[in-house]
């Protein structure tokens, strides 16, 4: 299984975003947050880094480089499990930056609770 995070796995629809927080549901691990919903598609996942807790482009854009990569390296958690047709965006809710290490612990933990979740219904 190749480590990627493609094109078509990149959730950019202005539409299904909206959905998403319309009717989604959440699971946390601290400082991270997932909103997902079950969709009709492949799996597409999204990465948000607040304005308001990150005022300089540069730290919000660092902080999306690092959610990205934390859910590249860990995705085998959800296609092991084979989850295909879910909507997913991954938020930073802390408010100071933060280093790979605790993003890639936390995307575990995050990944891991989505599983469970999941899987009692």
């Amino acid at each position: 299984m190749r480590l990627t995070f493609n094109k078509h796995e990149k959730l950019k629809s202005q539409k299904a975003i909206e959905q998403l927080f319309a009717e989604g549901k959440s699971v946390s691990a601290y400082p991270l947050r997932m909103v997902y919903l079950k969709n009709d598609i492949h799996l597409k996942v999204g990465v948000s880094a607040s304005k308001r807790n990150f005022k300089k482009a540069v730290d919000r854009i660092r902080v999306k480089r690092l959610l990205r990569e934390g859910y590249r390296l860990n995705k085998s958690l959800l296609l092991d499990n084979n989850i295909n047709h879910y909507t997913l965006m991954i938020l930073y809710i802390g408010k100071e930056m933060p280093d790979f290490e605790l993003i890639n612990q936390k995307t575990k933990v995050l990944l891991t609770k989505f599983n469970d979740q999941i899987s009692k219904v």
